[in-house]
């Protein structure tokens, strides 16, 4: 096989909050936002991975939407899966981040498994790790 990832999804309770988020917080590209009925189609992208798209997914509309309140509490806690970025400047990420008024779990710190990395929130809850690796 030759696989190759190209979409993940991240629960949000507010679309345009969390475009703006990880559009103009995190820097992320607007790869898709388009209205299909009542489902809005929003992705962004890596400005260094234009072919890796996340989802932005308002758990109330479509297949899942029986179980959206229940996602939506778990994403407030950030018991679901987190985003992890790699970057080549942890800590000035992190400030600016923070400037922003993202919600702090963990400021920079050097980890024994070769990285350092820092652990915030996005609006919806869910955790944003950044990392980048030790010489």
């Amino acid at each position: 096989m030759d696989l190759k990832l190209s979409h993940c999804f991240v629960i949000v309770h507010d679309i345009d909050l969390a475009l703006a988020f990880y559009r103009d917080v995190l820097e992320l590209d607007v790869h898709t936002d388009v209205t299909l009925d009542d489902y809005r189609w929003v992705t962004l992208s890596p400005k260094t991975q234009p072919d890796v798209e996340i989802g932005l997914m308002d758990p109330r509309v479509g297949p899942v939407a029986p179980d959206a309140d229940a996602l939506l509490a778990l994403a407030a806690k950030g018991a679901l899966n987190a985003l992890i970025f790699s970057t080549h400047d942890v800590d000035a990420d992190f400030d600016k981040i923070r400037a922003a008024g993202a919600d702090v779990l963990q400021e920079p710190a050097d980890q024994p498994y070769g990285v350092r990395d820092c652990a915030f929130r996005d609006p919806s809850g869910n955790m944003i790790r950044l990392s980048e690796p030790r010489a």
